[in-house]
C-alpha cells in the first residue's frame, strides 16, 4: 500500500525546505509563489501537523528590533520529510509521463 499523499501545501513546503533551514515568513512567500495561501493561524496549524508527523523540525530564535521582543519559528526538512517528498515527486512524474500523449478533450 502506498504511503498516505501530500497536499499540495505540504508538496510546497517540503520542497522549499530542501534548500535548507529557513523562517515560517519565508515559507508562506514561498506558498505565495505558487498561488497557495494560509492565513496565520491555518498555515501554523499546518505546519505544527507536518512537525507531528515528523516530517519537520521547527524551533524558535528571537531578537531584539528597535525594543521589541521579535520571535520567529523556523523549520527545517527531517529525513521522512525528504522520503515523502521524493516519493510524491515520483508519483507525480510517473502520472505525468503516462498521460502525457493523452489528448485533452475538446
Amino acid at each position: 500500500m502506498r504511503a498516505r499523499r501530500l497536499t499540495d501545501l505540504q508538496f510546497v513546503v517540503l520542497g522549499a525546505l530542501r534548500g535548507g533551514a529557513i523562517t515560517g515568513r519565508q515559507i508562506r512567500d514561498r506558498l505565495a509563489e505558487f498561488g497557495l495561501r494560509k492565513s496565520g493561524p491555518a498555515f501554523y496549524q499546518m505546519m505544527s501537523r507536518l512537525e507531528g508527523a515528523g516530517l519537520i523540525d521547527g524551533w524558535y530564535t528571537q531578537e531584539i528590533i528597535g525594543g521589541q521582543i521579535i520571535r520567529e519559528r523556523n523549520y527545517r526538512l527531517e529525513a521522512s520529510g525528504e522520503s515523502s517528498w521524493e516519493r510524491e515527486r515520483d508519483f507525480n512524474l510517473q502520472v505525468i509521463e503516462r498521460f502525457n500523449d493523452v489528448e485533452s478533450p475538446a
